[in-house]
């Protein structure tokens, strides 16, 4: 089994989404059974909080129902996971931060690296304080970048 955690700073756009799509994905390729998929925020300010709304509002247009509640990043994490992937380099460097080993840091990916057309791409952007393209554009990127880990998966 593959164990895949996307992480982003609070849990509440980016990660949560993409973890939303992976699984659709996943399930649209019958590979449920190969995978176990989640998500993870950088701060725990969120602990407990479904995604953004405006987030889940424009991942509902597409099909994905965002029901993830927010936790924090941990230790155990590292351990558990084969597939640690972050949103941005903020998010990239806290994690190598935090990884407990070289084995750990190894895990740690970025999400644009698996873009299959957005190539150019070098981080997914919070859209926190923007408006409905933001997530939009999130959505199409990280729609493209799950597509891209399936495949490589």
């Amino acid at each position: 089994m593959k164990r895949i955690l996307f992480v982003c700073l609070g849990n509440i756009c980016r990660s949560s989404t993409a973890e939303a799509v992976m699984k659709h994905l996943v399930r649209e390729a019958g590979r449920e059974a190969e995978f176990e998929i989640d998500s993870a925020g950088i701060l725990s300010y969120h602990r407990g909080e479904l995604p953004d709304p405006r987030m889940r509002a424009h991942a509902a247009r597409r099909g994905y129902q965002l029901t993830h509640r927010s936790r924090p990043v941990c230790t155990d994490d590292f351990l558990h996971f084969d597939l640690i992937i972050g949103m941005d380099d903020r998010n990239l460097d806290d994690l190598r931060d935090r990884a407990p080993s070289p084995e750990a840091c190894a895990k740690i990916h970025r999400m644009t690296d698996y873009c299959l057309r957005y190539t150019w791409a070098d981080h997914v952007p919070d859209p926190y304080y923007g408006g409905a393209e933001g997530f939009e554009h999130v959505l199409d990127l990280l729609e493209d970048a799950c597509s891209g880990l399936l495949q490589q998966l």
